[in-house]
């Protein structure tokens, strides 16, 4: 398993509008919120995948990804690293093509499972932290 070149990661948060963020949880203090909060204060959509809750940051929730009934530019991932191969599953069935699993969280199944459907798949790797050092604090 190989990350993108920090040139791709920065064109792919420059052209994205719309992060889907599978495990976003409801509570302020979780870091899946802290940081989706923070992406969605430098200007992209976020939408919440999570079956428990009905709305977080002011936008509903979607239980599966393939129930968002939108364009999604990213997939960025806060379940630990068992959950993946099944969210790779679910994420195929999408128009997205880039799968970003938060730092700590990586899967080699999830990873082959996305590759052969051509995605971008980033793995144990922080998208606020890549996004504060490739485009900078907005």
């Amino acid at each position: 398993m190989q990350n993108p070149s920090n040139e791709t990661l920065k064109n792919i948060l420059q052209n994205a509008k719309t992060i889907a963020v599978v495990g976003l949880s409801d509570k302020p203090e979780r870091t899946s919120y802290q940081i989706a909060k923070i992406m969605q204060e430098n200007g992209y959509r976020i939408i919440p995948v999570n079956p428990t809750v009905d709305e977080v940051l002011g936008e509903k929730s979607y239980p599966t990804l393939a129930e968002v009934p939108e364009s999604i530019d990213i997939i960025n991932v806060f379940r630990r690293s068992e959950f993946l191969p099944d969210i790779a599953k679910d994420a195929v069935t999408t128009d997205c093509k880039v799968f970003w699993a938060q730092l700590g969280v990586e899967n080699e199944e999830a990873y082959g499972i996305l590759k052969e459907h051509d995605f971008t798949v980033i793995m144990d790797l922080c998208i606020k932290v890549v996004h504060a050092v490739q485009i900078g604090n907005s």
